[in-house]
């Protein structure tokens, strides 16, 4: 059965709301999560940009989702520092964290003050960090010199279990690129043929573990409500690469995005109404053989589409809402971390990758 997960947002809702909701997620159903990783939003209509380091602590402590993050190593982040990180959460919450490893967009990067390489450099850079965060997962003293440079690194607390480090695609060059070091495939809605041709390239360079899906969906009850919120949070995140790895803020995002037709949102995000309509296009997902699909409401307010896509649109995929689990500490008490039952086993795992000793 296909693991429908809810993607928490990090640039359009507060943290501590954000928390709220993967929370909420999981009494309604959702049986996974993940989580966007950025310094500044895509637009001001967003408006946030929480740590997602931080809150991925809490959400792991307070709900038995499994939870990843997508992460670009080498400037912002030193691959020895995320390599820790990972190793924290991995070690607290065993078999429930999974990180994906991009080459980075320059609208969170530029922060450093370092010039911002070209994509094959950034592409290359990638590959060392990945290389870099396997050794030191692994339990290696790592000393490095290239284009990041890493001196004497160890961990000290590891996991029993390494984390997956999963390949996001959004190119069939990016696909093969990938399938060589990682434990897994993630991409974004695209039409099918697209989808199909990406896992394609991937499988055949020899990538393993999980297809996974992230789709940008809008639903409200008003269909024009559900067009307007669509077009106001995502009309900045209609381009393609590479203009989108290279415009610096929510400023050039805004100016680039001016005339934005409404088209083509409705072309990046499924936007509608119908709640059948809905599990209709996560259906065909599914049936192109995804293993994960993890959904992003690209309005602000999530309690309204977990709410009703708990009820309506997960029975549709065969999942079916849980027993109530987490007990609170009084009214308005802090929750507790699930102890009833066991935790959800891990959404995205190595396969056929060795485990440190």
């Amino acid at each position: 059965m296909t693991v429908i997960g809810f993607h928490n947002s990090h640039e359009q809702v507060h943290p501590a709301e954000l928390l709220t909701a993967v929370q909420h997620a999981e009494e309604v159903g959702f049986t996974a999560a993940m989580c966007s990783d950025h310094f500044a939003p895509w637009n001001s209509n967003q408006g946030h940009s929480g740590f997602a380091w931080s809150w991925l602590g809490a959400a792991l402590a307070t709900t038995g989702l499994p939870c990843g993050v997508v992460n670009a190593p080498g400037q912002r982040y030193h691959p020895a520092v995320i390599a820790q990180g990972a190793a924290t959460l991995a070690a607290m919450f065993p078999g429930r964290f999974w990180m994906a490893l991009g080459s980075g967009q320059v609208m969170n990067e530029r922060i450093t003050g370092t010039p911002w390489p070209p994509k094959r450099v950034r592409d290359a850079r990638l590959r060392e960090c990945v290389d870099v965060i396997r050794a030191l997962l692994a339990g290696e003293e790592v000393t490095h010199r290239g284009l990041v440079d890493v001196e004497r690194a160890k961990i000290w607390s590891l996991p029993e279990q390494q984390p997956a480090l999963i390949g996001p695609v959004m190119s069939v060059p990016t696909a093969r690129r990938h399938a060589d070091w990682a434990d897994g495939f993630i991409t974004i809605n695209q039409p099918h043929e697209t989808l199909r041709e990406l896992v394609g390239a991937y499988r055949d360079a020899g990538g393993q573990g999980r297809l996974v899906l992230q789709v940008h969906l809008c639903w409200d009850p008003d269909p024009e409500r559900a067009k307007q919120v669509a077009y106001e949070q995502w009309y900045t995140n209609t381009f393609p690469p590479p203009l989108c790895w290279d415009l610096d803020g929510p400023e050039a995002f805004e100016l680039a995005s001016a005339y934005t037709p409404q088209e083509a949102v409705e072309g990046a995000v499924l936007v509608s109404s119908d709640l059948g309509q809905h599990a209709a296009w996560l259906a065909e997902y599914a049936e192109l053989g995804f293993d994960e699909i993890y959904l992003h409401h690209v309005g602000k307010e999530q309690k309204p589409f977990l709410d009703a896509f708990g009820e309506h649109v997960l029975p549709q995929l065969g999942v079916t809402r849980p027993e109530p689990a987490v007990a609170l500490d009084g009214p308005d008490g802090p929750r507790r971390p699930r102890q009833e039952t066991e935790p959800v086993q891990p959404s995205v795992l190595p396969e056929g990758r060795p485990t440190p000793p």
